[in-house]
């Protein structure tokens, strides 16, 4: 059975006020079949720790759907942020989307 990979590409600043919106998205990702969230934050100009929060619970969420949930696209600050809380260790990040579709899709 071939993966249903599901792409959410927020943009602007991912804080408190996005992030309820952007959970719903990933529990709608989920409940409609995806099996594999790719999160692309190429759009993402700042994130804060609810925006951070959001994105843990999102892993949580396709996780317990027995998916897998990647990022990629990065920016500094987001990277900054990931490396200080040690996300970067908690969640698989890609450089960018071809990076993604070469590591993942083409295992598939």
């Amino acid at each position: 059975m071939s993966p249903v990979v599901k792409i959410v590409q927020p943009s602007g600043i991912l804080d408190g006020t996005k992030a309820g919106q952007f959970r719903q998205e990933i529990s709608n990702l989920v409940d409609n079949g995806a099996n594999i969230v790719l999160i692309d934050l190429k759009d993402v100009t700042f994130m804060d720790s609810s925006g951070l929060g959001a994105l843990v619970l999102a892993l949580k969420t396709v996780r317990a759907a027995g998916g897998k949930l990647f990022i990629c696209s990065i920016n500094e600050q987001v990277k900054m942020l990931f490396e200080l809380t040690s996300m970067d260790r908690v969640f698989e990040i890609y450089a960018n989307r071809d990076a993604f579709n070469n590591a993942i899709l083409s295992a598939n």
